[in-house]
């Protein structure tokens, strides 16, 4: 099982110019070690959504890759997405499950399944090529630069620690730098840093 740290930072570190879209307990986590311009806060309406948003800025801009930081829960409310994934036809999308077991922001409770629930079998049935589990932190570190190169859609589920993320709120005083403002507000700046970087 990895911690967060052990999950994000190679990430943050590999990351180029992909939109990184995060919602749940990734939200402030990510932002310890990114403040880039194309990291978007998925946290602002019903939950399991992260995952069908991103895939909409994969769809409008082909030519960038696309990252979804998804929790397992969240996964669990929009099952159909991986479905709808695969009948896009997008090539540039990573989504990765966030596998803690736990609806971590609303205090941890269990998600349905926990201890039997494959999100990599449910992946390869939905038809995705490139499907990755993880729960050893040395495996995920040497496998992450050849996920992130690659083309097609991309399944990735890692096993994380639980941790104690609270509640999530659109602020000025966030901590998260990307919580500070509104969600429109949210959208212009990455709509802004995409035209800037095209």
């Amino acid at each position: 099982m990895l911690t967060k740290h052990e999950l994000l930072e190679p990430l943050a570190r590999l990351r180029n110019d992909q939109v990184v879209v995060t919602t749940m307990a990734t939200v402030r986590p990510w932002t310890r070690y990114s403040e880039h311009a194309l990291d978007f806060a998925s946290a602002d309406s019903a939950m399991g959504h992260a995952a069908d948003f991103a895939l909409g800025i994969a769809l409008a801009r082909p030519e960038r890759k696309v990252i979804c930081l998804n929790g397992d829960g969240s996964m669990l409310m929009s099952l159909g997405t991986l479905v709808t994934i695969m009948s896009s036809g997008a090539k540039n999308f990573i989504l990765f499950v966030v596998q803690n077991d736990s609806y971590e922001i609303t205090g941890n409770q269990p998600i349905p399944g926990t201890g039997f629930v494959d999100f990599r079998a449910m992946a390869k049935a939905a038809g995705f090529l490139r499907v990755y589990a993880f729960d050893d932190p040395r495996d995920y570190g040497s496998a992450l630069p050849g996920i992130l190169a690659g083309d097609g859609a991309v399944f990735v589920t890692v096993k994380v620690e639980p941790g104690s993320e609270g509640p999530l709120c659109r602020r000025p005083e966030e901590s998260a730098h990307y919580l500070r403002y509104s969600l429109a507000e949210s959208v212009r700046r990455v709509q802004r840093a995409l035209r800037n970087s095209a």
